[in-house]
């Protein structure tokens, strides 16, 4: 066969084109033109790192991860696609696609395995393997770290290694986090997580599931407070980064030959290896190594020491809360002091030394005070518990606060800290000199404002009796206003202190506003958080919902009850003072398309569960018989570990012990919530509380509002459409993008059901809050549920509709707020 000269030429251009989907293992950067299949590799620059597909351990299955290439013993650090195993790799690649995005797919069919995400795109991008084992997506021409499309550093697996940063960006609202792997064998997320938390003041959290198992202790300026292997070092450099950008705790290896990571392994343990000069992985330290990192192993005010036996102990002053508990090795419920705290009296401090610093969840710094005046502040405020210095370098510095019990505590005897903690004046020893003892004169100041503090509250004990003496008709029978005011303990915070907290109302310092008025975030001189809520002028509610709030949640103590802290009455100004709620209110995260990808599945049902528990309190076992009447979504308050506390008690209605059912002429409360018998009678139960209760369960399982909700196929509410869906046994088509994990398929449709059960349209076929909670708690066959409340097709949307709406709002002498956010 004869060829042409002008053959040759083509054919060679034909090869080269061909040559250049296969990539070469010299090189660190995959093109669009370029891919990567099994067999081929791509490695750093310096020849650090390699990312190639592999097979964990015994298994099979394919992955594309990432390891130290010049290490013979292969320890993957990162994984791609953990979730999704290759058990074939005949025809899958890994590739870069416009607009930037590093995606493995099955060539054949096009089915996308796994994929990066981005928010902007590049007209060039690349994907290139960093020399610091950051896989990054960029566009070709720009280095900029801050301009990455996204980087595997913000996606880690089990493995951190030198350059990560582990904790939060509140720019992104993104978490970085480790989680493990569920074996050896096994790259898919395990049961432990590890975090730095940021929250009161931070420390590094081990979880397994909801539950935590460890914390490392606070970061006392040069490692945390129960991690030892944190020590100077010439080789390394780490600490924690704290500003209004990002919270994060770091670690960097300083020469390029050292190799050092911290894994979190499939048992919950946080391993750190390292690699000597023979090139083999050496063990340098594991947390959890001894039953004391068990966190809060030995209950509040209990210290651990491994030393002893049993290890169990309380401190000198301390003694036993459950004596019989304790001699049978039962220690969870911890230690109580030998006298109570009298804070009137005057309390002292006293010194206790070489421990782990106690859990401070609940705790607050100032980083410019003296060790002195840090024991002035906490002697000031009875909540105070203990204090000691906020970094331990150049002789210590700062202040740090707890306001809670201590718990999580460990005896370190070589290399613990020093803690103050609050005792009662009378445990006062003169021959020791650890005890810190405040002068007379200190005494009398703190006497005087004692004495300032109950005038107020007189003060306020006789607006209240001015309040109800004017109310004196609608005192239920059998209880007066007198008596009512006896019941009635509440701190009283003066307009000057809540002014100077929130900034004087500033715009910046808002949280949110409702039918109450607007609500501010502050922050006390002692450095506690607060929400202040304030009576507006223009506001829908009034005194009588504000003494209602107030008489309703003042002596009310459940976790996932929000905490009332005090109110403020002065002139025409009217607040309420609530512990501070960092994550704000449900509806803020769970109808945002971004930030409800922080509630996972495992969280909404933690969030289900726990509003259950709050709301059978109300119902059930609180002093008073509550009917909360405006239960939703954005009076679903979350804490920084993403707890929920049930709000507003504004409308709430108390009932006796025998009474279980009213009528009022003026219905109140929020569109979509609301059940049938209270919108249309006026009558209103705890069976009122199960169908709000209903529609919220639905709206945390779906991620969407009842209120307002649209479907292409008809033209009912969210009520109607799960209903749909449950009569044609398709209840997970409901489900939003909270789980696509087959694992919690049989959580979600229990939620499901329940949430059906719950706003059936007859009150008596609602089950009680009792069973609701046992329901979700326990596997077992549900009753079959009934039409829910509302089920009509709406002739037009809400949107459409909002003139004939309000008219009927008006005509019904209802007072009826949209679900707005707070």
């Amino acid at each position: 066969m004869k060829f042409s000269n002008k053959v040759f030429p083509l054919l060679f251009a034909f090869t080269f084109i061909l040559s250049i989907h296969e990539i070469s293992n010299a090189i660190d950067t995959i093109t669009t033109t370029q891919t990567l299949r099994d067999g081929k590799t791509i490695v750093s620059s310096d020849g650090t790192f390699e990312l190639g597909f592999f097979s964990p351990g015994n298994s099979k299955n394919r992955y594309v991860g990432m390891w130290y290439k010049k290490i013979t013993d292969m320890k993957v650090v990162w994984v791609a696609n953990r979730e999704v195993p290759l058990t074939n790799t005949s025809g899958v690649l890994l590739k870069v696609v416009e607009p930037g995005l590093l995606v493995l797919q099955n060539d054949s069919n096009g089915v996308v395995i796994w994929s990066s995400n981005t928010s902007r795109h590049v007209k060039s991008p690349v994907a290139k393997l960093l020399d610091s084992g950051n896989l990054v997506v960029k566009d070709t021409n720009d280095d900029d770290p801050e301009k990455f499309l996204w980087e595997s550093f913000n996606y880690p697996t089990d493995t951190m290694f030198s350059g990560m940063k582990l904790g939060w960006s509140s720019k992104t609202d993104h978490e970085v986090y480790l989680s493990s792997w569920k074996s050896k064998d096994d790259p898919s997320t395990g049961e432990f997580t590890c975090h730095f938390d940021p929250t009161g003041y931070p420390q590094e959290v081990v979880k397994k599931g909801l539950m935590v198992i460890y914390k490392t202790g606070p970061w006392n300026g040069v490692r945390y407070s129960g991690s030892l292997t944190l020590r100077k070092d010439p080789m390394y450099k780490y600490g924690v980064v704290l500003n209004k950008n990002e919270a994060y705790y770091y670690f960097d290896v300083l020469y390029r030959s050292i190799v050092s990571t911290s894994t979190l392994m499939a048992n919950g343990a946080a391993e750190t290896i390292w690699v000597n000069p023979t090139n083999v992985w050496v063990t340098n330290s594991t947390t959890g190594a001894d039953i004391c990192d068990i966190y809060g192993f030995c209950g509040a005010y209990g210290s651990c020491n491994i030393a002893n036996s049993p290890v169990c102990g309380c401190f000198d002053k301390f003694l036993p809360k459950d004596p019989d508990g304790w001699n049978r090795k039962n220690w969870s419920n911890g230690c109580i002091r030998r006298t109570p705290l009298n804070c009137l009296d005057g309390d002292v401090f006293l010194k206790y030394t070489g421990i782990k610093l106690p859990d401070t969840q609940y705790s607050r710094i100032n980083e410019s005070m003296t060790l002195e005046e840090c024991k002035v502040v906490c002697l000031k405020n009875c909540t105070c518990m203990a204090y000691t210095n906020l970094d331990i370098t150049r002789g210590g510095s700062g202040c740090l606060l707890w306001f809670k019990e201590l718990i999580n505590i460990k005896i370190l005897p070589e290399a613990g800290q020093d803690i103050y903690i609050r005792m009662s004046s009378s445990e006062l020893d003169k021959n020791i000199n650890k005890l810190a003892v405040h002068s007379e004169g200190k005494r009398r100041k703190i006497l005087i404002t004692s004495l300032t503090s109950l005038m107020g509250v007189v003060l306020l004990g006789l607006s209240l009796m001015l309040y109800f003496w004017k109310r004196k008709k609608n005192v239920p029978k059998g209880r007066t206003g007198g008596s009512i005011i006896k019941d009635f303990e509440l701190p009283l915070f003066d307009l000057p202190t809540i002014s100077k907290a929130t900034n004087n109302f500033s715009i910046n310092n808002k949280l949110g506003q409702g039918g109450y008025g607007l609500v501010y975030k502050g922050t006390l001189e002692d450095g506690e958080d607060i929400a202040v809520k304030r009576l507006s002028e223009t506001s829908m509610q009034g005194l009588d919902e504000f003494m209602n709030e107030v008489m309703c949640i003042a002596k009310l103590q459940h976790r996932n009850l929000v905490k009332l802290l005090g109110c403020c009455i002065q002139g025409e100004e009217k607040m309420l003072v609530y512990e501070y709620m960092p994550n704000k209110s449900l509806d803020f995260i769970l109808f945002d398309q971004a930030k409800s990808r922080l509630l996972d599945w495992p969280k909404r049902f933690h969030i289900i569960n726990d509003v259950a528990r709050g709301l059978l309190y109300l119902h059930q076992d609180s002093r008073m018989r509550i009917i909360h009447r405006d239960l939703k979504a954005s009076n679903i308050l979350l804490d920084a570990d993403m707890n929920p506390r049930i709000s507003d008690f504004g409308l709430a209605k108390s009932f006796g012990g025998n009474e279980a059912e009213a009528k009022t002429g003026r219905v109140v409360g929020t569109h979509g919530y609301m059940s049938p018998e209270y919108v249309v009678d006026g009558l209103f139960s705890l069976k009122s509380d199960v169908f709000s209760f209903g529609v919220l369960v639905l709206e945390i399982v779906s991620g969407r509002k009842n209120w307002g909700f649209s479907h292409s196929d008809h033209r009912f509410n969210l009520l109607g459409h799960a209903w749909i869906l449950y009569k044609e046994g398709r209840s997970l088509e409901l489900v939003g993008t909270c789980s696509d994990d087959s694992e919690y398929f049989n959580e979600v449709l229990r939620s499901i059901h329940v949430g059906l059960l719950c706003v059936q349209k007859c009150p008596g076929d609602r089950p009680r809050m009792s069973t609701v909670v046992f329901m979700l708690e326990n596997d077992g066959a549900l009753p079959e549920a009934k039409q829910p409340g509302f089920f009509t097709e709406r002739e037009v949307f809400p949107a459409e509709s909002s003139t004939s709406t309000n008219a009927a709002i008006s005509s019904c002498k209802m007072s009826i707020t949209l679900p707005e956010g707070r």
